[in-house]
């Protein structure tokens, strides 16, 4: 097991998604952020604390997004679906989707999928903690990117006692 980030570096990490996503929306009154569940919805969680410091007094809307539906590798599981919560119309708006780890791009081509069927955005971002660019299925990239790390197709990412590391 490698430690690709530690405590302090995650937290820093989350600390510098935020402050880029604060600057690329601090005038924007429309803009929601929803996090993939369920490693995105954790760290969109804590994004959003981070990013609510920022703001002060502005409130920001926030919502978890379930793929577990959409997603094209469960023909032959049963899988319970985890929590959706869009409390917000997401029509017309600037969505920035939060996920821990991108890999393929099936899980954020799944979530757009279900954005879709939920309005249509006038955009969609793109915010991830890790991205493992050299295993793309999909023509999908991340607008903000925590770290880039180079891995084998066969390696896993993962969140574990508060750190990120490579299995």
């Amino acid at each position: 097991m490698q430690v690709l980030l530690s405590a302090k570096e995650l937290n820093e990490a989350i600390s510098n998604l935020a402050a880029a996503l604060y600057k690329a929306h601090r005038n924007d009154d429309e803009v929601v952020y929803v996090g993939i569940q369920q490693g995105g919805a954790v760290l969109g969680a804590n994004i959003v604390a981070a990013l609510q410091k920022l703001e002060g007094s502005k409130q920001i809307q926030y919502g978890q997004l379930d793929i577990t539906f959409y997603r094209d590798d469960i023909r032959n599981e049963i899988l319970t679906p985890d929590t959706m919560n869009l409390p917000f119309s997401i029509e017309n708006k600037i969505v920035v989707l939060i996920d821990d780890v991108l890999f393929t791009g099936r899980t954020i081509k799944a979530a757009l999928d279900v954005l879709l069927d939920y309005g249509r955005p006038a955009k969609v971002e793109l915010c991830v903690l890790i991205d493992r660019k050299e295993h793309r299925q999909f023509p999908i990239q991340a607008d903000h990117v925590g770290k880039t790390i180079e891995t084998t197709k066969t390696d896993k990412v993962k969140l574990v006692n508060g750190e990120v590391v490579l299995l």
